[in-house]
This record gives C-alpha cells, structure tokens and sequence, in this order.
C-alpha cells in the first residue's frame, strides 16, 4: 500500500500543475486579445477577484483559524506569483 503522505503530496503537485495548465491556455487567450494595456488589466482583475474570493468565501471545515489563515495566506500568494509571472511581449 503506498505511503499516503506521498499520495497526498503527488495528488496536491497534479491538482497544482493542473491549475497551471488551465491558467495559462486563458491567459494565452486573454493575450491575444488586446495590447499590453489591456492584458494587464485583465491579468490584475483576475488576481484581485481570487485574491478577494479566497479571504472572502474560503472557509476550510474542521480546520482551527490559524490554519485556515495559513491556507488563505498561502493561496493568496499562488495566485500573485502564478499571474505576475505572466508577461506581455508581442515582438
């Protein structure tokens, strides 16, 4: 039987990769769109409604509110350095 630590890590990195692979197909879409203007501001209204959405409407059942902030602050930061690593260069 395998290890379900490990089981849980290798379905937490799939789910990660995953979500990955989604954003960045409706970002390309997004960047063809528009000049950079327009993709930046996109780009930050996404970051700002998950950001919102995540401290909002997150609540983790059986989790104590230090753990649910940690979660929270954890999301919260996935979402600014998965969007902000997008750049916009149409040579």
């Amino acid at each position: 039987m395998p290890d379900s630590s490990s089981e849980l890590h290798a379905s937490n990195t799939a789910w990660q990769i995953a979500m990955q692979e989604i954003l960045r197909i409706v970002v390309r879409d997004i960047y063809k769109t528009g000049d950079e203007g327009v993709f930046r501001s996109h780009i930050k209204r996404i970051e700002e409604a998950a950001v919102d959405n995540i401290y909002s409407g997150l609540m983790l059942r059986g989790s104590d509110q230090w753990t649910e902030t940690l979660v929270k602050e954890k999301a919260s930061n996935f979402v600014t350095t998965l969007l902000t690593s997008f750049t916009y260069d149409k040579a």
